[in-house]
């Protein structure tokens, strides 16, 4: 029983660090239909700054977060500006964004290779190799902290989407782009800070990440399909879907780690990502499409 304990646990803390990763990707779908495979890769670029504000300063990567928010939020509005407003309207909006944001993971994997060499790095103050121990159970400190700093950050954006007046436009352009637009809303304004938002979630997440995975430019590539598998499954464009599909796979993930391997442990999300698209690709929160 302690085993099933500590796994879960264990499960669950990771959980809430992909719910912070994959949240982020998920609100840019929901709002601009952007499958934006380029998230991993502005993650790895929120871990570089928490990682070197920790090195050359000695600052704990928690308090790096909002810095690295800051930086990732500026620069997601340079790239909105000169890569994704131009063509929203486009039916095609969704295909393009692929090729787009599969080019930008390039580009930022190469800059961040050729800044940084691909060295794996992490960060590590010293909460992130302690542990609180309950009986025969532990519980790492550094995954401790993530998860419930990931938690903490997703329920301020959806109290945020849920009560404010912007968040009331955020909600309205997910819906119906056309309808929101007619109601008065300016959608373009909502598509630039949502998707600064995003990419703002991407820098959070880069920062817990940084001491809880170690990282490395090219790293990006092992977490798209994990990432995919959780939007996916909690339905693209649902943040709710998304924070439980991430606490669910995570905790399979920790079993199947435990009891197969850590080689199989990944191959849960894999798996996952492909049961969905065969027998619900919709997601458990997403609105199953209507065929023409």
């Amino acid at each position: 029983m302690g085993e099933i304990i500590q796994i879960v646990i264990l499960g669950l803390a990771l959980g809430g660090v992909y719910a912070l990763m994959g949240s982020g990707l998920s609100l840019v779908f929901g709002v601009m239909r952007i499958v934006n495979l380029a998230h991993p890769s502005l993650i790895m670029g929120g871990a570089y700054v928490a990682y070197w504000g920790f090195k050359l300063y000695g600052v704990d990567p928690l308090i790096m977060l909002p810095v690295a928010v800051v930086i990732l939020a500026a620069t997601a509005v340079i790239l909105y500006k000169l890569v994704f407003e131009r063509e929203a309207r486009s039916a095609k909006y969704s295909e393009m964004t692929v090729l787009l944001t599969f080019a930008l993971a390039m580009v930022v994997e190469g800059a961040l290779g050729t800044a940084f060499t691909n060295t794996q790095r992490v960060t590590s103050p010293d909460y992130a190799t302690d542990a609180f121990f309950i009986g025969d159970v532990f519980i790492p400190k550094g995954q401790l902290y993530a998860g419930m700093v990931s938690l903490a950050i997703i329920g301020a954006l959806a109290l945020f989407l849920k009560y404010s007046r912007f968040g009331y436009a955020i909600r309205a352009t997910t819906q119906n782009r056309e309808a929101a637009e007619l109601l008065g809303v300016n959608v373009n304004l909502v598509g630039l800070v949502s998707f600064a938002i995003g990419i703002g979630l991407a820098g959070a997440a880069g920062s817990l990440v940084s001491f809880v995975f170690s990282f490395y430019p090219s790293k990006h590539w092992e977490w798209i399909a994990i990432l995919m598998s959780l939007v996916v499954l909690g339905g693209m464009g649902s943040i709710l879907g998304t924070v439980l599909a991430s606490l669910i796979l995570s905790v399979i993930a920790a079993f199947v780690g435990t009891y197969f391997g850590a080689t199989w442990s990944t191959l849960t999300f894999f798996v996952a990502l492909f049961v969905v698209l065969m027998v619900r690709p919709q997601g458990l929160f997403g609105e199953k499409p209507e065929l023409a």
